[in-house]
């Protein structure tokens, strides 16, 4: 005779209302996210940065991730996924803040703090986010559950350069040609209506959480850890070891391309376009990305995640080595789509890494998030190479094309992550219910 818990359908409901409020949270951090891939062209020209140096707005940015990880992760574990997520959103408030008095001071060096700052609480909904949302149901789902969410993200990173792109290069109501004539710390204050609007929808948006009621979920907690395992003991875990470093060359490349998107679209040989025209491009990118995400989460009800991540990264390396070899049309809509194939490999290998982990799972999360910091490194590598080719070539298109040989290496190790790294090891079947 089977049981029937009678609190089941309340609990559902709850999963699923708890589900509805995250995906506003995602939304979020992908639009504050993607302002980078405006702001950080716009902030080039304006200082007359190399491509190097404007990187040092990423390297700022995702560096964040990667020496406030374990931090963030401290503060899950000690107050809660519901109250990290709400931390995280006003101290991401008070750094969009912060680039106000750096937009007037009209410095490029005050920028820098401010994005560590922005980027901290969006550390902190990371930590909190990706693996709550993971654990609102049925393990088996949790791939597609992340994926659907990662999709409304995606949604924030499609509009997020189109609505900078339209503050940032418009705002003003002057021709792209009038624009450049003004002083530098007149262009360089158009960033400031759209982070005042950033600020407060944060500080709203925390609010809003804090008053929500949500399951707790402590079990997957360091709070339900009676034998307190430290990082050495999770990375034992060779999935969630390899999936680190997955994770490092995903957000790696997926911010590479995207924040090479505006200056490569706009060259003359490849969609002969000004910044602010190319800048939609990158909406297509990650508008890509989010239907990928949508179609992903129906397809990953079904499908075996560690088939279907390798084959979206082996088509993404085919897609690079188009664009590295034709101009035009070709090379511009096959670096867009990259976006497409994109669009499930985050969440696929976030939820691979923390598979029966347990009252782990707060610490893998803290080394899968610190791991975003790929995101600092790979593309000031792939910026110094364009600009070691430049000068060999003295032809920054095709410099900027044969440099997607860093993002295609990227890809290759997710390859091989979905079909070898990502298996559990034997110490992962028992992980689940250790004390």
């Amino acid at each position: 005779m089977s049981t029937h818990d009678p609190n089941a359908p309340a609990s559902a409901a709850r999963n699923r209302a708890a589900l509805i409020a995250m995906t506003a949270i995602f939304f979020m951090w992908g639009f504050i996210t993607e302002l980078n891939g405006v702001l950080i062209p716009h902030l080039q020209s304006v200082f007359q940065l190399t491509h190097a140096r404007s990187m040092l707005l990423d390297s700022a940015f995702f560096g964040a991730y990667f020496v406030m990880a374990v931090p963030a992760g401290r503060v899950v574990a000690r107050v809660g996924y519901k109250l990290g997520i709400v931390i995280g959103l006003l101290i991401a408030g008070g750094g969009a803040l912060l680039v106000l008095p750096a937009a007037q001071a009209a410095s490029f060096e005050l920028f820098l703090p401010a994005l560590f700052i922005l980027a901290t609480g969006i550390v902190l909904l990371q930590v909190s986010a990706n693996p709550y949302v993971s654990l609102l149901g049925v393990p088996e789902r949790a791939a597609s559950r992340l994926n659907f969410a990662q999709a409304v993200n995606s949604l924030g990173h499609t509009i997020g350069p189109y609505v900078a792109g339209l503050l940032i290069f418009s705002a003003t109501l002057l021709s792209a040609e009038q624009l450049a004539k003004l002083p530098a710390a007149e262009r360089v204050q158009t960033v400031q209506p759209l982070y005042i609007g950033v600020a407060v929808a944060l500080i709203v948006l925390a609010a809003a959480v804090y008053f929500f009621r949500m399951p707790a979920l402590t079990e997957a907690t360091e709070q339900a850890d009676t034998r307190k395992h430290g990082f050495v003991d999770v990375l034992r875990h060779s999935h969630l070891r390899w999936g680190v470093l997955a994770i490092f060359f995903y957000v790696g490349v997926e911010v590479t391309v995207a924040h090479f998107m505006v200056k490569y679209v706009s060259r003359p040989e490849i969609g002969a376009m000004s910044e602010g025209q190319a800048s939609l491009y990158l909406s297509y990118y990650h508008g890509a990305a989010m239907i990928g995400r949508f179609l992903g989460a129906a397809l990953l009800m079904s499908a075996n995640p560690r088939r279907l991540l390798p084959l979206y990264a082996a088509i993404n390396i085919v897609l690079l080595l188009v664009t590295m070899n034709t101009l035009g049309g070709v090379a511009l809509w096959s670096v867009v789509l990259v976006g497409l194939f994109n669009s499930i490999m985050f969440p696929t290998i976030f939820t691979l890494a923390i598979e029966r982990l347990g009252p782990m799972t707060e610490k893998a999360s803290s080394l899968l998030v610190m791991a975003i910091v790929g995101g600092a490194v790979i593309p000031p590598l792939q910026g110094a190479l364009v600009d070691l080719l430049k000068g060999t070539l003295g032809d920054e298109t095709r410099a900027l094309q044969y440099a997607f040989v860093v993002s295609a290496l990227c890809y290759a190790y997710i390859v091989w992550y979905g079909l070898r790294g990502s298996r559990l090891s034997p110490s992962a079947n028992t992980a689940q219910g250790q004390d």
